[in-house]
C-alpha cells in the first residue's frame, strides 16, 4: 500500500512538471511571436530557437510549436542576414545567409533555401562594387571571384573583375577575365574593353619608344576587331620608326582602308610617300605625296610643303 502511494505521488509530480514545462514553453514561443510583431527579430529568433529545444523535448505534445518554430527560424535567420547586407556588413550577411540555408535545409523550408542561394552573389558583388567605387581594386578582385566561385556564370562579374584586374596593372589576366566575360553574355562590352586595354599600351609602348611592343600590342587590339583603325596607325607609326618600313605601309594603307575620311589622311598618305621613298621606289612616293596633297585640309602645312618640294624633285 505504501509502495502504491508512493507511485501515485510519483505521477502526480511528473504531471506538474509537464504542465510547467508545456506552459513555459507556450510562454517563450508566444513571446518570440510578439518580438516578431515588434520588429525585434533577433530577440525573435533566440525565442524560437529555445521554443524549439523545449518543443522537441516535449514529444508528441509539443510537435506543433516544433513545426512552427522550424518554419520561422530560417525566415528570422534570412531577415537578419539581409539587414546586414544593407548595412553593407557583407562578410557577416555572407556568413549570415549560409547559416540560413542550412538551417533552411535541415528544417525543409525550400522556398528560403533557394532565395537565400541567389542572394549570397548579390551581396557579393555588392561587397565587390563598394570596393571598386573605393578605388580598392584588389580588394575589389578578390571579392569578384567570389562572386564567381559561387555564380560561376555570371558575366558582369567577369567583366567587373577585367576592370579591377587592369587598375591593379595585372594585364594578362584582365584579358583572361574579359574572354571568360565573353563566353559569359558579355561579348560586345568584354570585347571593346580588351580593343581598348591593347590599344593603350600600344600607345604607351610607342611613346616610350618601343616600337615592337608597340606593333605587338597594336595587332592583337585589331584582332578583336578588325575595324580598328586607330590600332593600324599605331602599329604604322612604330613600324615607320622602327626602320620596318614595309610593314608601316602595309599598316597605314590598312588604315586608310578602314578610315579613308580621317582627318590626318593627308599625313598618312605623306608618311606612306616618304616609306616609299625610303625603298627607293619613287614612282609610288610621287603617287602618294600627290594623293597627300589632293586635301591640304588633311595634312600639316609643314608637310604638304614638304610633299610639293618632293613631287617636282622627283620629276
Amino acid at each position: 500500500m505504501k509502495k502504491l502511494i508512493i507511485i501515485v505521488a510519483s505521477l502526480l509530480c511528473a504531471s506538474s512538471v509537464f504542465g510547467q514545462d508545456l506552459a513555459t514553453l507556450t510562454e517563450t514561443y508566444n513571446s518570440g511571436i510578439t518580438a516578431n510583431e515588434a520588429g525585434n527579430v533577433e530577440l525573435a529568433l533566440q525565442s524560437f530557437k529555445e521554443a524549439l529545444v523545449m518543443a522537441e523535448a516535449l514529444g508528441e505534445e509539443g510537435a506543433e510549436i516544433a513545426t512552427n518554430c522550424k518554419n520561422s527560424i530560417p525566415i528570422l535567420m534570412f531577415s537578419i542576414a539581409k539587414k546586414a547586407a544593407n548595412a553593407a556588413e557583407y562578410d557577416k550577411a555572407v556568413a549570415g545567409l549560409k547559416e540560413t540555408i542550412e538551417a533552411a535545409t535541415k528544417y525543409g523550408v525550400d522556398n528560403i533555401v533557394d532565395e537565400a542561394s541567389v542572394v549570397i552573389p548579390q551581396v557579393l558583388m555588392q561587397k565587390a562594387n563598394d570596393a571598386f567605387n573605393d578605388k580598392n581594386f584588389a580588394a575589389a578582385a578578390d571579392a569578384y571571384k567570389e562572386v564567381l566561385a559561387v555564380d560561376p556564370s555570371n558575366g558582369n562579374a567577369y567583366l567587373r573583375l577585367g576592370a579591377a584586374l587592369k587598375a591593379t596593372g595585372d594585364k594578362e589576366a584582365a584579358v583572361e577575365a574579359y574572354k571568360a566575360a565573353i563566353e559569359n553574355g558579355q561579348e560586345k562590352v568584354a570585347t571593346k574593353q580588351i580593343v581598348n586595354l591593347y590599344q593603350q599600351e600600344a600607345a604607351a609602348s610607342l611613346k616610350t619608344k618601343k616600337y615592337d611592343d608597340a606593333i605587338a600590342a597594336a595587332l592583337e587590339s585589331a584582332k578583336y576587331d578588325a575595324t580598328n583603325a586607330k590600332a593600324y596607325q599605331i602599329a604604322g607609326t612604330a613600324a615607320s620608326n622602327g626602320g620596318k618600313t614595309k610593314q608601316a605601309i602595309e599598316y597605314f594603307e590598312k588604315y586608310l582602308e578602314l578610315a579613308p575620311d580621317a582627318k590626318n589622311s593627308g599625313d598618312i598618305l605623306f608618311s606612306i610617300g616618304v616609306s616609299y621613298q625610303q625603298l627607293k621606289d619613287n614612282a609610288k612616293a610621287k603617287e602618294y605625296y600627290q594623293k597627300a596633297i589632293e586635301d591640304p585640309a588633311k595634312i600639316k602645312p609643314g608637310s604638304l610643303e614638304k610633299a610639293k618640294a618632293i613631287i617636282a624633285a622627283l620629276k
